[in-house]
């Protein structure tokens, strides 16, 4: 055995014994390391420390008294340090409110975390209730571990924020495969080699400590050639007179959410929207989200906006928007509006509402009970948030079809229109100027490329005070403003591909891949002692 084998066989024994507080510390180091895997660091082999360090613990829980109890504290810390540091940031968005809500922001930067570790903590109980040997525990970790994640996405409406797959979304190479099998696909592939050097720093005599390590190279390697020759692969040509003009205002958000400032915001879009075009194009200018509140009750605005912008320009604005329900009660509406020009004037011609709300952000869950304790949503429109929208749309407008994504709902692997109305590209408005510069518009720029891929459409993406993007559908960025910076993107709207493997069947390759990898590892004749 090599000196460098020696040094990972003890170093992986020490981990397996590590006892009390050494043993929590351990876990959440490593689930601090592997958050540097994400955006903006892309520090990936962290991930693999991070993941195998995660399993050699698992492995020394056995020897515990308790073996699923310590498997899963040891779960749960690694958790707690992977989300504190991947989503530290949601703090932030209390103190632009600051004498209302900054109060919450400590039980917001450890709550949540806190929360979404109980992920983590249970699927290594699960391993440790079914313990494996040799591949079969990689494997069978892996499945848990994907499967818990996918859990994550889907209940108490779902947090798909830093799916591990999400290491390979900085780069267009690494997150190719996604259009075969999603984002939850892509997660699996990185669990199983981030977890494989665990495969051979088992407490056995014939253990052979390079070997996970050769299949974590190899598998790497076989998935970016596999990203490399897709990206290969010729596309169709693009419409070149179909343009887009993606805005980024750069409004502080104190100013953004001040009525005061309403008329200034308004202006400061503008002058990043004019400009003639080609006689023979068809220009889409994207404004951000909430870029036009109210903007269907301010005909002035309207005529201002048909005085001003260029000609047969069609402008898709977030907006906030109210209506009359039937029993008279006042409803707000987090929206898009999509506004065209009709014989000389400007006219709403459609509208969409996002549905998938973000909980306390946007709307109050269990309204009645958290507003005698004083809590109320962030938003500033009502008490109780916005009311949702009737679900993912597809929207016509200036000889194109597209459909619209608001903020959160980017962050949803196969929520990005409505089936069986596929369109020819996607428009993402958010504002992510509550999380100020950090790692969160970062990484929620991540999450919509990942969209393009398993779509297989372009996106145009405005955001606030950034980062805004004109992605391909292949999820290469072809031109962003960087955080905090003002400016517009002018470009021909890239062509769309024709339809993915994961957009046509959704998510069943990656549960099927979850069924194998947990039903294989309790197969007598697989390589348990490899």
């Amino acid at each position: 055995m090599s000196r460098f084998s020696e040094m990972l066989t003890r170093g992986a024994e020490r981990v397996r014994s590590a006892s009390g507080w050494r043993r929590w510390f351990m876990a959440f180091a490593a689930g601090l390391g592997s958050a540097t895997a994400l955006a903006p660091l892309y520090l990936l082999p962290m991930m693999a420390v991070g993941l195998t360090v995660l399993v050699l613990l698992i492995d020394g829980a056995a020897a515990k008294e308790k073996p699923k109890r310590s498997a899963f504290v040891a779960g749960w810390f690694w958790g707690f340090g992977y989300f504190l540091a991947g989503v530290y940031w949601m703090a932030l968005s209390f103190f632009v409110q600051a004498d209302q809500f900054a109060w919450m922001a400590p039980f917001a930067v450890t709550g949540m975390p806190a929360f979404l570790a109980l992920f983590t903590g249970a699927a290594a109980a699960c391993c440790a209730a079914f313990p494996r040997t040799g591949w079969a525990r990689i494997l069978f970790f892996t499945g848990v571990f994907a499967a818990v994640e996918y859990a994550r996405g889907h209940i108490l409406t779902g947090l798909p924020w830093n799916l591990t797959g999400q290491v390979f979304a900085g780069g267009a190479v690494g997150s190719q495969t996604a259009a075969w099998y999603g984002a939850y696909g892509l997660s699996l592939v990185a669990i199983f080699l981030a977890a494989a050097p665990a495969a051979g720093l088992e407490a056995r005599e014939n253990a052979k400590p390079l070997s996970g390590f050769m299949v974590m190279f190899g598998g790497a390697a076989l998935l970016f050639a596999a990203g490399a020759l897709r990206l290969a692969l010729p596309e169709p040509q693009g419409d070149a007179r179909q343009l887009v003009r993606i805005v980024q205002p750069n409004i502080p958000q104190r100013e953004k959410i001040q009525w005061s400032y309403w008329a200034k915001n308004f202006e400061r879009q503008m002058e990043h929207s004019r400009g003639a075009v080609p006689p023979d194009a068809r220009l889409f200018i994207i404004w951000p989200e909430n870029g036009a509140p109210l903007l269907n009750e301010s005909p002035s605005a309207l005529e201002f906006l048909s005085e001003d912008l260029p000609e047969k320009s069609v402008l898709i604005a977030g907006t906030v928007r109210r209506e009359q329900s039937e029993d008279g009660e006042e409803r707000w509406y987090n929206s898009i509006a999509v506004v065209e020009q009709d014989e000389g004037r400007r006219r709403i011609t459609g509208h969409y509402d996002k549905h998938h709300l973000v909980p306390i952000g946007e709307y109050l869950p269990f309204y009645d009970v958290l507003k005698r304790i004083g809590v109320a949503s962030l938003t500033p429109y009502q008490d109780r948030g916005f009311f949702s929208g009737r679900g993912p749309e597809t929207l016509s407008a200036g000889g194109a079809s597209f459909s619209p994504m608001i903020c959160y709902e980017a962050i949803f692997p196969g929520a990005s229109y409505s089936k069986g109305d596929r369109p020819d590209w996607l428009v993402v408005v958010t504002n992510d100027a509550w999380f100020g510069d950090s790692s969160g518009p970062r990484q929620h720029l991540d999450m919509a490329r990942l969209r393009a891929v398993e779509t297989g459409l372009p996106m145009a993406r405005s955001a606030n005070t950034g980062v805004s993007a004109l992605i391909d559908a292949k999820g290469r960025i072809l031109a962003r403003i960087p955080l905090y910076e003002a400016g517009r993107i002018d470009a021909p709207l890239p062509p769309k591909l024709p339809q993915t493997l994961y957009d046509r069947v959704g998510d069943w390759p990656f549960l099927l891949f979850v069924l194998i990898f947990l039903i294989l590892p309790f197969q007598r004749k697989l390589l348990a002692t490899a």
